[in-house]
């Protein structure tokens, strides 16, 4: 750098010759006596080694020569001021550059150093060469750092020692070498110093190479250009880009020492392309497990589909992070869904394939697929164009046929579905503005242990988190923030869903979910559903609730704890099974536990029920379930009872059920209490020696009241003319055409209060 090139400043004094009334006897301010004046002063022409020269005859001590000019004191550059002198006669004396700071309001600028290194004349006719260094920097060879409370000085020379001798002085001189201190000053390398031509066709990887080679510990700094680079490039030290770079797909970029979005975004001069390029070195074996976006936003114009600005990452399962942002999904027509129409042919025997697909190239993997016979959340996440085949998450529940399917492509911010495994892929503290535009992640085909914790999902159009094959095994969605595009809507008229898991083990933990179809639909067991509060209702008074949480396996050995589960109702299908129809040799609907969980309803119509068990085939029974210790509360409208069968395609078979708990549940607005054992309580008026209690409503899922716990009377059991009688009746319980009586046989007629505890399963 050099200011007098870059700035058009003028340093250098003008020479003696020009005359010296420009040349102060004292500090050089304004008023000083000039040497024009001075008696002890003359020009002398001609001199063999200076040519025009100032003489002075020194009569003082110290004996000063200041330029009345103002040199600018700047941060960041450095000035050498020099002179070359020469003893004519008489005394020997010493010799020095020395200045006068001043700062901006030209008072002087006390206790700094203004003097450089003396140096003494020792010969007559010798040329000595005197220097010194000024700066506001104290840096190694700043003889005079001045800080910045000056802001200009005056410069000149001392003479100083012995009085009486002459000396000759030449100009002058006033120079800018801050270059002389960059290396130190800004401790970087420009890569067009190693060959970099910026021109956007020449490969300037070895520039880039050879300037990072050569930082020392240094950065590297990309000046205004577009710099080419085909290759992997591997940058070690901290990095600069005022240009951007431009590289193939398939060519990585590691900036090692800022592996950050801020320094992709800048050097590809685009934030959606920055953020792939990071993402695709992220997968690429780095030294960084996490991708900070430092608080910064995206504004994504495309989904960030993996497999394509990753090409070749097949499978990748070391632990990865992407945290500290926010994306907000700009719109465009890379948005928009994929939608076909085909016939296809379905065999129970091959439960996870479509054969004989019409126009199957054209179809995507990861649409959805919609029609007759097929369950909720099933998805394409394989195809053979060859064979005609598209490989499902899920089986269809519809049975065999040839018929017409809809296949729908929803897009996503973050999109892993081409990816055949990814696992423990974190997404920490993002913020998914979906708006209405984007849906949110879509999981890979395999992956164990990926997680979304404490993001914010707002407004996704069609889904928040997606899974399309086992990707989800052992997921984590924690503190999160589901908000729905959908808010507005009636509960019937809503689409989109929040989550949906295929495979085993999820953890769904202290997030919320606002006004969804569905906040999630779970195939696979073994699930903790813990803390989180979802809420699905909507303005309409006797409005229509349905199914917050959809379990579609049969025995899903799953807590659901400690939720505030809001308008919404839990769903048990088997809606993905190719024959769901129970024969036998396996299990069917067990392994929920429900328990502590606030359940809430308001405005709701009288049949709503905050536990649906929906059988699609026939033969199936509940043989472990426990709703214990929960609150059940309607508000505005009392509602019939918590929990149904919905036999809209089968019933379940009653005279099966075991192991089933209902216990210390808490009712209000529920017009009948239900219990497993159910307390009842008959009251027999006349004597009779049978006596069969009214039809029992409040056993689980209005069950058949299948045995007798226990017998209590309730005073004494007396005989018609009063005598009491003690002995114990005998029970017969399935009574009645519904099989919810039982009936209690007395040895004779009699009359009196009981308390019977039923219930409508058995142990085995």
């Amino acid at each position: 750098m050099n200011i007098a090139i870059t700035n058009g400043l003028l340093l250098m004094p003008p020479a003696f010759r020009a005359g010296l009334g420009a040349w102060s006897r004292t500090n050089g301010t304004s008023g000083s006596p000039t040497w024009a004046d001075a008696a002890n002063a003359a020009l002398v022409a001609g001199d063999q080694d200076f040519g025009t020269c100032l003489q002075i005859l020194k009569q003082q001590t110290t004996t000063s020569i200041r330029f009345t000019g103002e040199t600018p004191m700047i941060p960041g550059v450095y000035f050498r001021v020099s002179a070359r002198v020469k003893a004519e006669m008489g005394a020997f004396c010493g010799v020095r550059i020395a200045g006068w700071a001043g700062n901006g309001a030209r008072v002087h600028v006390n206790g700094l150093v203004e003097v450089g290194p003396t140096v003494q004349l020792t010969s007559y006719g010798d040329v000595v060469e005197i220097s010194a260094i000024v700066g506001v920097g104290a840096r190694n060879g700043v003889d005079m750092s001045w800080g910045t409370q000056p802001v200009y000085g005056h410069f000149g020379l001392d003479l100083v020692g012995p009085n009486g001798g002459t000396v000759l002085i030449e100009s002058v001189r006033i120079e800018d070498i801050t270059s002389a201190f960059i290396p130190s000053l800004i401790d970087w390398v420009d890569v067009r110093d190693f060959g970099a031509k910026g021109d956007d066709v020449t490969n300037d990887r070895a520039a880039f190479l050879a300037a990072d080679a050569a930082s020392n510990g240094g950065h590297v700094l990309v000046p205004e250009g577009n710099f080419f680079i085909s290759g992997d490039l591997s940058i070690q030290s901290p990095i600069r880009f005022k240009g951007r770079i431009r590289t193939p797909v398939a060519t990585r970029v590691f900036l090692m020492q800022n592996f950050d979005f801020p320094t992709y975004a800048d050097a590809f001069g685009d934030e959606t392309l920055g953020l792939k390029k990071a993402l695709q070195a992220l997968f690429g074996f780095t030294d960084h497990v996490t991708l900070d976006l430092r608080g910064r936003r995206v504004d994504l114009t495309e989904p960030l589909v993996f497999d394509e600005f990753a090409p070749g990452v097949t499978s990748f399962t070391n632990r990865r992070t992407i945290s500290n942002g926010a994306l907000l999904a700009v719109a465009g027509p890379a948005w928009t869904s994929g939608q076909w129409t085909s016939n296809a042919t379905y065999d129970p025997n091959q439960p996870l394939r479509l054969s004989n697909v019409v126009n199957v190239a054209a179809i995507e993997i990861g649409s959805r697929v919609i029609g007759n016979g097929v369950g909720r959340e099933v998805y394409v996440n394989a195809k053979n164009v060859a064979a005609k085949t598209l490989t499902l998450s899920q089986p269809l529940f519809g049975g065999e046929g040839t018929r017409n399917y809809t296949f729908q492509r929803y897009r996503y911010m973050f999109d892993l579905s081409g990816i055949a495994e990814v696992s423990r892929f974190n997404f920490i503290n993002l913020d998914l503005s979906c708006d209405g535009i984007a849906s949110g992640i879509m999981l890979p085909l395999q992956g164990i242990g990926n997680s979304v914790r404490d993001c914010f999902f707002r407004g996704p159009k069609d889904r928040g988190v997606t899974s399309i094959g086992r990707g989800c095994q052992g997921i984590f969605v924690d503190r999160c923030d589901f908000q729905s595009d959908e808010t507005d809507l009636p509960v019937q008229e809503r689409k989109s869903i929040a989550i949906n898991v295929n495979a085993n083990d999820a953890k769904i933990r202290d997030n919320r979910f606002v006004r969804f179809a569905h906040f999630m639909v779970a195939h696979g067991g073994g699930h903790i559903i813990c803390g989180n509060h979802w809420f699905q209702g909507d303005g309409s008074g006797d409005g229509i609730r349905q199914a917050g949480l959809v379990l579609t396996l049969t025995n899903v050995q799953t807590t659901i704890t400690g939720n505030y589960i809001d308008n919404a109702s839990i769903e048990w299908t088997n809606e993905h099974s190719a024959k769901p129809n129970f024969t036998g040799g396996a299990f069917s609907f067990g392994g929920l536990t429900i328990t502590g969980n606030t359940f809430l309803c308001s405005d709701a119509l009288p049949w709503f029920t905050w536990l649906t068990v929906k059988p699609y085939g026939s033969g199936h029974y509940i043989h472990g379930l426990s709703v214990m210790g929960n609150v059940f509360k309607s508000l505005y409208t009392e509602i019939t009872r918590i929990e149904r069968v919905d036999t809209s395609i089968a019933d379940l078979n009653y005279g099966n059920m075991r192991n089933i708990q209902f216990e210390g549940n808490l009712f209000n607005g529920v017009a009948n209490y239900v219990s497993n054992p159910l307390m009842v309580q008959h009251s027999q008026a006349s004597v009779s020696n049978i006596w069969t209690l009214e039809p029992i409503a409040g056993l689980p899922f209005q069950g058949w009241a299948r045995s007798v716990q226990s017998v209590v009377a309730e005073g004494p059991i007396t005989t018609s003319g009063g005598t009491r009688v003690d002995a114990m009746p005998w029970v017969q319980a399935e009574v009645g055409a519904d099989r919810r009586q039982v009936r209690l046989n007395w040895t004779q007629p009699l009359k009196g209060n009981v308390c019977i505890y039923a219930r409508m399963d058995r142990p085995r």
